[in-house]
């Protein structure tokens, strides 16, 4: 039978139950993949805020038998002045000077002035029974990140302990607004709200305890019943070793979590720690979509998948974080069609069982 997309098999996962059927789910894919599998070149279109590039973005998803469409819109990408965040130079803000010129209440114009048209016209461009992952891109700290840049929050913290805390707040001030903003135009047409932000690297936390506790926390508390107030879950998304802050994101109400490496930890120790609280997603590391060999993933892929479906209450299967370019397609169509085994297994299940009734 033809692929039916419905959104609800994910929805289950964020309400931490088990779906009737497997979902997929991922972060982001490179275009230049998506124009692979789909035999037909459309990334260009994006630039020129055409209808046509959403068609073909919705159609991948379809296509490849994701039941929701990841998309985000990131504030980092009408920041004046950004950058800082990739390295080499600090942000605009060092100095309470900085901080009172910054247009703090343009952001949300800018925001919508941008992007508001690639909403409308994905929103235009979903397939029936599916709904968007995703929402207004970027957490707090990545704000931060660009903002004053990573090197530099530490001297601001220290220098300036009263701008550093105004910071945060103005940085939580701006994102409740736009997420606000974006519920009362498109909340009908998401499933999930999701940001990410990397709070982690392979041995511990990207910054310190104190930040975390007193200034990124509190403001993922706002978002998040933001968000919540709508009527919808939220899917955190942060890299690293984060284990020490995981109690305390959870208590805020995080509903999901994705990211995984093995090299920190293997997928089952998160199923084992949390997987009675929070829906998990990806499970599959991006090394080893790298490394291996297409019938290798396939392999892994369904044994591996159906044990953490078996073991996790909610459990959407992907890459631990995303498909970049230099992830070879041919392994990346192998863990799809691993999964699509796992569906196809637990479908000649059910149908051996009803007859068997």
């Amino acid at each position: 039978m033809p692929f039916q997309p419905d959104y609800r098999h994910l929805e289950d996962v964020l309400r931490n139950r088990r779906p009737v059927r497997l979902p997929l789910y991922e972060h982001v894919i490179d275009l230049a993949i998506m124009e692979h599998v789909l035999g037909i070149p459309f990334a260009h279109l994006r630039q020129e805020n055409s209808p046509e590039f959403f068609r073909h973005f919705c159609r991948f998803f379809r296509e490849t038998t994701y039941d929701t469409v990841s998309f985000e819109a990131g504030i980092i990408g009408i920041l004046p002045d950004s950058g800082a965040i990739y390295g080499g130079r600090p942000g605009p803000i060092q100095s309470r000077a900085d901080f009172a010129r910054y247009p703090w209440n343009d952001l949300p114009r800018i925001y919508w002035e941008k992007y508001a048209p690639h909403f409308d016209a994905l929103v235009a461009a979903l397939p029936p029974g599916m709904k968007i992952v995703g929402g207004v891109g970027n957490g707090v700290f990545e704000i931060s990140e660009d903002l004053v840049g990573l090197e530099y929050l530490p001297l601001m913290q220290v220098d300036d302990p009263d701008l550093y805390a105004d910071l945060f707040a103005r940085i939580g001030d701006t994102m409740d607004a736009i997420w606000k903003e974006l519920l009362r135009r498109y909340g009908d047409a998401f499933v999930v709200c999701r940001f990410g932000d990397d709070l982690g690297f392979k041995s511990s936390l990207l910054t310190n305890p104190v930040t975390v506790h007193r200034h990124i926390l509190p403001q993922y508390r706002r978002v998040i019943g933001t968000i919540h107030a709508a009527g919808l879950p939220f899917l955190w998304h942060s890299c690293g070793c984060i284990f020490e802050i995981m109690d305390e994101v959870i208590a805020l109400g995080i509903d999901a979590k994705h990211s995984n490496e093995d090299a920190i930890a293997p997928f089952s120790r998160w199923i084992k720690d949390y997987g009675s609280r929070i829906g998990l997603l990806g499970g599959f590391d991006m090394d080893f979509l790298c490394q291996k060999k297409p019938d290798e993933i396939r392999e892994a892929v369904v044994r591996l998948g159906a044990e953490y479906r078996a073991t996790a209450r909610g459990y959407a299967l992907g890459s631990g974080n995303s498909i970049p370019e230099y992830v070879p397609v041919e392994n990346y169509l192998a863990m799809i069609h691993g999964a699509q085994q796992i569906r196809a297994q637990e479908t000649s299940a059910r149908n051996l069982s009803e007859l068997a009734f």
